[in-house]
């Protein structure tokens, strides 16, 4: 079993290790890991591994932790009723060649893993959705469904809280790291409502990247934030830059009508700026609470049968101009992991990595 680990005090500090092949027992099986997508999301599950509980999903040795990724596994051996080997999975996943679970609730769409140190964690995490019933899988896009999908199931959940409260029309939405793809995702989504007036919040650098999407009614340099009209507005914060947070409460200050913190893009300007700000406090955006909101709303399948409805035409737009950047074995993985974390990556790329058969 091979593994990447990451330096848990110093996410610079990476290596790979090799270990004994995993053993399984009744009940449990043995998933080997094929492929996964790594973007500024991966980064967030690293940044936040201690104060979200990311580090506990997959358990490494003392002061190091694999960095969770999203991406297709297969049953390589089973001994739990209902999981038979050869099947294909989507899934939360570590860096690693080998996982082993123990699967719950198992039929024909998948299973939940049951694994005594994930039943705290949130269950969102817990599924394994086999791809043969999967609404959203087809086998030509899935490099966009490693790198996209759970980002766009964040930003569908996000369009749905702003809709949901009555903020998406009610005043301009600005949005931070407008080149990401979770705000990318987001902003698609978005721009479909009447009445929504969309700000791009952006460096110089990708100004006329964003500017050139179509989805933004406005782009704006962070050093220019000063320039926008004063009055009621929201704020998603995903980049979440101090200094940037503090611009934007600063100029808008009590008209500012709510700030949501969504993600860490810019995660080593996380402490930028820090103490007392003007307007709302900053709410957390935790994608699972908003999903056992939505499941009791709508039931677990009908909140997914909505997402992947809007997910068709967001993979067919974005993968019009997209480019993944392949990737195999773990010294591939390695070099994508830190062009990400030194946020190397041009915004019409991402990086695809194949741990190979």
């Amino acid at each position: 079993m091979t593994d990447f680990l990451v330096k848990r005090d110093d996410l610079r500090e990476c290596r790979v290790v090799e270990a004994p092949p995993p053993q399984i027992e009744p009940g449990q099986a043995l998933l080997r890991v094929v492929s996964f997508g790594l973007t500024a999301n991966n980064v967030t599950y690293a940044v936040m591994g201690e104060a979200m509980s990311y580090w506990d999903f997959f358990p490494a040795e003392d002061g190091w932790g694999r960095v969770p990724m999203w991406g297709f596994a297969e049953v390589e051996r089973s001994e739990a009723e209902g999981v038979e080997p050869g099947t294909r999975l989507y899934g939360y996943l570590p860096p690693s060649s080998h996982l082993v679970v123990t699967p719950a609730d198992a039929n024909e769409t998948g299973f939940v893993d049951g694994s005594p140190h994930r039943a705290a964690l949130p269950s969102a995490y817990h599924r394994y959705l086999a791809t043969g019933a999967d609404p959203f899988y087809s086998a030509e896009t899935e490099a966009m469904q490693m790198l996209l999908r759970p980002l766009f199931f964040t930003s569908f959940l996000i369009d749905d809280q702003l809709d949901d409260e009555g903020l998406a029309t009610r005043a301009p939405v600005l949005i931070s790291s407008a080149s990401s793809k979770t705000a990318i995702a987001a902003a698609f989504l978005l721009a479909q409502r009447e009445g929504v007036e969309l700000v791009a919040l952006t460096s110089p650098r990708s100004a006329e990247f964003v500017a050139g999407l179509g989805i933004y009614d406005r782009t704006v340099t962070y050093d220019a934030i000063d320039s926008l009209e004063r009055g009621p507005a929201t704020y998603v914060d995903i980049a979440g830059d101090g200094e940037v947070r503090t611009a934007v409460h600063s100029h808008y200050g009590d008209e500012l009508l709510y700030s949501m913190a969504v993600g860490i893009t810019h995660w080593e300007e996380l402490g930028a700026g820090a103490g007392e700000l003007p307007g709302p406090t900053p709410t957390f955006f935790f994608a699972p609470d908003r999903v056992v909101k939505r499941s009791e709303d709508w039931g677990r399948a009908g909140l997914e049968t909505r997402v992947a409805d809007a997910w068709h035409p967001f993979c067919a737009w974005i993968g019009g101009w997209l480019e993944p950047i392949p990737g195999e074995g773990f010294d591939a993985v390695r070099a994508a992991y830190l062009d990400v974390l030194e946020g190397r990556v041009d915004p019409k790329h991402a990086h695809v990595l194949s741990l190979g058969s």
